[in-house]
């Protein structure tokens, strides 16, 4: 065996997990193989074992599954992964039904296929440590626990407790497993707490010599009983419904859990089992899986572990930032460096907005408060570290100094003048423009070197994403510091090279405008909307312009053309802007902030929004043909022709940051796996053929030249 060293001596066969060349333990094919030769071990030394220990050479215990074996799956496998998922759990299943007790030792943390190895032992002891996680968060992935984790936590929470864990793979750490009796004892941290774990151990399976698992004794009751209890019973055919309100159909693994869970519990063990094992091979082979696996694994870790953050430069840690505006952008981001501990100067025109812009975090810290989610020394602490000013010499000696001001060039460049000669020595200036170009922003800076777009998306406490822009002159180490800026307030940094618009806003626009272009042709408002929800968007197209401010896109636009004219270039207004400009300066619908747009608002607190009525009216003509998986493509395929653009364009520079962006930015479907994975899952001569028949119906928006599909297939990722 090369990933689990076993020793038997005095009648206590230690089972030790330890991958060769890796820092953490996983479901590899070898160890799938030194486990089947585990098995017939212990079977041979059946009569010898009084007990056996499950532990781990790592810091952690056991990380889970060989996720690059199941993106090289094909639906085809789906056999084959069936017998190896059996194979699998037969081995599992021999350890724990050897008749000796098996106790599993958790020094570290245990999630997803680890988390099933823990739940061999019929005893688990772990370490009572705030940063250890247990858990099963599979469906994340798009795939189920199926290495017995579905079967097991159902048996010993019942369908309604193990629900949260495993249809919405909430996380849990030691002490909470505890209470749940997912763990039966915790031991003190430090460098002893592997011989007091295994201390335990010994004195446990010397009392209990003939231990198994709860659902083995034949008085074993289901906690919360079975689905034929009539109490349960009368539930099951609520929950796929509000399962599938919240998915909208988009998400296979959710459905196959809760049907896995109920199907489950009406057969014994062993079939329970078989059951879960063909869920899995489905989903595992699947294009679903194989998208969220790539985007929310591999391409997130990328993001994580800091791929595009310039190497060879110290890490910069941030002590005190100014903030240029106190508007609701400027407001957010003082409270999201304040509650990360760094000293904020938060600077409007004068002290009154600053302090208006200041009450925003003490709004959200009174929240948490009135939640006991935050104590009142804490909420006094973070609002101590928020230095309301009207006072430009109150940002002297900061690191970094941001501007959240109106998108307006002059101003921008007014305050970047003012404010930039106030930094410390090394200290850097960015712009938090969502459109702007940074390399002509920065043409006001003394030092454009050091000048750089940190693109925050609204609102600030809320959005993960930030999107860190690299103007033509910004130099490696500005963006390095941006990169350690954004991690250091708790935040998901992509980098990206300056373009109108950038990425995220570039295509933003894209999505929004289709559905105003939509509105224009003459489709109803409701089907444009609905189109946005079906398809995966959190919101509809309307109803996020309305967001954004209709007002604002319409500045933008000017803006834009004014750009082009002093370039001495002409600029082609795009589907759906006239009719937002229409929507502003005809009609005066300027957006919620405005008082209303393509909606109309409650005055009272808890009404409802509802479309405006004149949208009906002015925009909708009855005998217009529409079908509702055409509105859904042109959302998506509209976001994600954009999106290899940017990338073929050098705008973006790696498809995980095309993913990540697109997700966690503009709200591209989760189910996609992201705007580029979109494309990989379909496959590009598929995704190609239904954009050709977009662009001649709906405009070139939709066109893919070759110089683009080259870059698609440049990009591919490989596993």
């Amino acid at each position: 065996m090369q990933t689990i060293r076993y020793a038997l001596q005095d009648g206590i066969a230690t089972v030790t997990f330890d991958e060769p060349n890796s820092p953490v333990n996983t479901m590899c094919l070898q160890w799938q193989q030194d486990m089947d030769a585990l098995a017939a071990q212990v079977l041979q030394d059946k009569d010898s074992i009084r007990g056996i220990i499950l532990a781990s050479a790592k810091s952690t215990f056991f990380a889970g599954a060989d996720l690059k074996s199941t993106m090289r799956l094909q639906p085809s496998d789906a056999s084959s992964a069936f017998a190896s998922i059996e194979r699998m759990k037969k081995s599992m299943r021999t350890l724990e039904t050897l008749g000796k007790p098996v106790v599993s030792c958790l020094n570290g943390t245990a999630l997803g296929g680890g988390w099933e190895v823990a739940l061999i032992g019929h005893y688990r002891i772990a370490i009572e440590d705030r940063k250890i996680q247990f858990g099963l968060p599979e469906v994340t992935l798009g795939l189920l626990p199926g290495a017995s984790g579905v079967t097991k936590m159902t048996r010993h929470l019942g369908l309604m407790g193990a629900q949260p864990f495993l249809v919405e793979g909430k996380l849990f750490g030691p002490a909470q497993a505890l209470e749940m009796g997912l763990v039966h004892a915790l031991v003190a941290p430090g460098p002893e707490a592997a011989a007091t774990m295994r201390a335990h151990a010994l004195e446990w399976i010397a009392a209990n010599p003939q231990a198994h698992h709860p659902w083995e004794a034949k008085d074993y009751k289901v906690p919360g009983g079975l689905p034929s209890n009539p109490k349960v019973a009368g539930m099951l055919p609520v929950a796929p419904a509000m399962l599938k309100k919240q998915t909208r159909g988009l998400y296979p693994a959710p459905e196959a859990i809760l049907a896995c869970m109920v199907e489950g519990l009406q057969v014994d063990l062993d079939t329970a089992l078989r059951i879960e094992s063909r869920y899995l091979a489905l989903l595992m082979t699947g294009t679903n899986a194989r998208s969220m696996i790539n985007t929310f694994f591999f391409n997130l870790n990328a993001i994580k572990s800091g791929r595009a953050r310039p190497a060879d430069v110290p890490r910069f840690t941030p002590k005190k930032v100014g903030i240029l505006g106190a508007g609701l952008m400027g407001a957010g981001i003082a409270y999201v460096q304040a509650r990360k501990g760094i000293a904020t100067v938060l600077k409007d025109v004068n002290l009154e907005k600053a302090q208006h812009g200041k009450a925003y975090s003490s709004k959200l810290c009174q929240g948490m408060v009135d939640k006991g989610r935050m104590t009142l020394p804490a909420m006094a602490q973070t609002l101590d570290l928020i230095q309301a000013t009207g006072d430009t010499a109150d940002l002297k000696d900061c690191d970094l100094i941001i501007e959240a001001v109106f998108e307006n060039r002059e101003l921008k460049a007014r305050v970047t003048q003012e404010s930039e000669p106030l930094l410390r020595e090394g200290g850097f200036f960015a712009s938090n423009t969502s459109t702007l170009p940074i390399s002509g922003l920065a043409t006001a800076s003394r030092a454009p070197a050091k000048f750089v777009g940190i693109h925050f998306f609204s609102p600030v406490d809320k959005m993960k994403l930030v999107e860190i822009i690299r103007g033509k002159t910004t130099d490696d180490e500005t963006i390095a510091r941006a990169f350690d800026y954004v991690q250091a307030i708790g935040k998901m940094p992509i980098v990206v090279n300056d373009s109108r618009g950038f990425f995220t806003s570039r295509v933003f626009g894209t999505f929004v405008m289709e559905g105003a272009a939509m509105l224009g042709e003459g489709i109803p408002a409701t089907v444009i909307e609905s189109a946005g929800l079906q398809s995966g968007m959190p919101v509809g197209p309307l109803a996020v312009l309305d967001e954004t401010a209709l007002s604002l896109s319409v500045h933008v636009m000017e803006q834009t053309m004014a750009d082009f004219a002093a370039e001495g270039k002409s600029y082609m207004p795009r589907p759906g802007e006239a009719l937002v400009a229409e929507m502003v300066k005809k009609h005066g619908r300027p957006g919620r902030a405005g008082g209303g747009g393509f909606y109309d608002y409650p005055a009272e607190k808890g009404g409802k929004k509802a479309l405006w009525p004149g949208l009906k009216t002015l925009y909708e003509k009855p005998n217009v043909a529409w079908d509702i998986q055409t509105l859904k493509d042109r959302l998506l395929y509209r976001q994600a022709v954009e999106t290899a653009r940017c990338l073929h364009e050098n705008v973006l520079t790696s498809v995980h940051e095309a993913n990540i962006g697109s997700i966690f930015g503009i709200g591209f479907p989760a189910w996609t796996g992201g705007a580029m994975q979109f494309i990989y899952g379909m496959g590009l001569d598929a995704f190609a053929a239904r954009c050709e028949t977009l662009a001649a119906q709906h405009g070139e928006g939709f066109a893919l030249s070759q110089a683009v599909k080259d870059t698609i297939t440049r990009y591919q990722p490989v596993y």
